[in-house]
């Protein structure tokens, strides 16, 4: 199911977003915003495996039962 938000932009960035989608880079604004938001979910887990990383070198140490298990820490 879907939900429908809605945002408020700066003319500047407004203007880039209807640049992005005009140009062919994203098919529309919703996917502009869906991209990013799953570049940001991408990020966030990366952060989460550097942290993992930095405390099993510091000798704190956790089963790692699955990426479902690593999103939700």
């Amino acid at each position: 199911m879907r939900q429908i938000i809605n945002i408020s932009l700066p003319e500047k960035l407004s203007k880039m977003v209807d640049d992005a989608t005009k140009d062919g880079q994203y098919a529309s604004k919703s996917e502009f915003f869906r991209c990013l938001l799953r570049d940001w979910s991408e990020e966030q887990l990366y952060k989460k495996l550097k942290q993992s990383q930095k405390e099993m070198k510091n000798g704190k140490k956790f089963l790692l039962k699955s990426f479902k298990y690593l999103k939700n820490m």
